[in-house]
């Protein structure tokens, strides 16, 4: 059978079989996006993003590097597909029609986008994810003259960074798992043993713990190259003293709660001690700011006077915390807020941020520490649980 006699297969044997949350969660998000969306005079929206996708509709699967759309529009939702993917759009997916289209042949989209957006007249796109391709766009923009397409990238950010409780009970659940994972491989932690032997263990301890597929792999270094930031394990062994940067994040239905630690292989000297001490309470300084109706930019401004002690002489990547909640690869990052200085976006309760606190002394060691927090009415608490302490062989 071809892909469209397949998607009726599935449609009687298999449908919504994998979905993620119940119609109801869904038809909530819906209609706060669709009040967004009459506020920005918008009668549809054009998501290609995987992660915004997933959050309307509750569509997953492991294959996001090809072209997948929705057209939203408050009474009916679209999606469209390669006919390799008719299979998770029918297990996971709520939405009105599934379009599967050849997959190796991309250009064959715009015909049934063209149909689905012909009658209106304001569309909102969001031109700085990733997922929308310009040669889309291009071609929509001149078989449909008479249709504005408006960046509104806003429309579904201001949404979907306020959590709801469905949603927090996923990332609870892979705050989970995700502790347990750090726990797994700190505790093989010890000069001789391999990069690459500590991220398995951590691996195998998420993956035995739930974890479905990670939107990042563990993220394990060692030594100098713990400095360098973005590197990952590569099979270095780790030597006597040495730190050991990990940083994890399990997935409850494409919901992740990172979590960064650092271990010792042996003694922390003094120095390691005391920027682990600034990470600390850079995070103590964080969790007190972020309250609602302060701003991101004000939570990051109180806590670079705390880091302003040692910013000569480590590097720190100058956002204090960013959103998470469902994503896919290769980045856990929501997206839709970030502390740092100049984000004027308020803080509210349900947001929930990763507040990846790393301090990287070039040529030396990383000291990395974090906790994911959920903004509540008097600042944040965390989801994860950090105990602050260079974890030692001893310890």
């Amino acid at each position: 059978m071809d892909h469209t006699a397949y998607l009726e297969a599935l449609r009687s044997t298999a449908a919504g079989t994998e979905q993620s949350f119940d119609a109801e969660e869904f038809r909530a998000r819906r209609q706060r996006v669709a009040r967004a969306m009459r506020e920005a005079g918008l009668e549809a929206l054009l998501v290609t993003n995987p992660g915004e996708i997933n959050y309307l509709t509750g569509y997953r699967t492991f294959e996001v590097s090809v072209h997948a759309a929705l057209v939203f529009r408050p009474e009916r939702c679209f999606l469209q597909v390669p006919s390799i993917e008719t299979g998770p759009a029918a297990a996971t997916a709520l939405v009105d029609e599934v379009d599967g289209y050849r997959w190796e042949s991309v250009q064959s989209v715009i015909g049934p986008l063209v149909d689905q957006l012909r009658d209106c007249r304001a569309i909102g796109i969001n031109q700085w994810g990733n997922g929308l391709r310009p040669g889309v766009l291009d071609a929509l923009r001149a078989q449909l003259p008479d249709t504005a397409f408006h960046e509104s990238s806003a429309v579904l950010d201001r949404v979907r960074r306020v959590k709801t409780a469905a949603e927090l009970e996923r990332l609870h659940e892979s705050a989970r798992m995700t502790m347990a994972g750090l726990e797994a491989a700190m505790a093989v932690i010890e000069p001789g043993v391999d990069e690459n032997t500590i991220a398995a263990e951590g691996a195998r301890a998420m993956l035995a713990a739930g974890s479905e597929f990670m939107s990042l792999q563990p993220i394990v270094v060692s030594g100098p190259r713990s400095s360098v930031i973005h590197l990952n394990h590569q099979s270095r062994v780790i030597k006597k003293n040495e730190s050991v940067f990990l940083e994890f994040g399990a997935v409850r239905h494409r919901y992740t709660a990172p979590q960064m630690r650092t271990a010792v292989a042996g003694q922390a000297s003094d120095r390691m001690k005391r920027l682990n001490d600034v990470c600390h309470r850079l995070h103590d300084t964080l969790v007190s700011e972020m309250r609602p109706g302060q701003r991101f930019t004000d939570a990051a401004t109180a806590a670079n006077r705390v880091l302003a002690e040692v910013a000569d002489e480590v590097f720190f990547s100058g956002v204090f915390g960013y959103t998470v909640g469902a994503q896919f690869p290769p980045s856990w990052v929501e997206g839709t807020g970030f502390i740092a200085e100049g984000e004027e976006s308020p803080f509210e309760p349900g947001m929930v941020f990763h507040l990846p606190l790393c301090l990287r002394a070039p040529g030396e060691f990383g000291i990395g520490m974090s906790n994911t927090v959920v903004v509540g009415d008097n600042g944040a608490t965390p989801i994860t649980c950090n105990d602050w302490q260079l974890r030692e062989p001893s310890s």
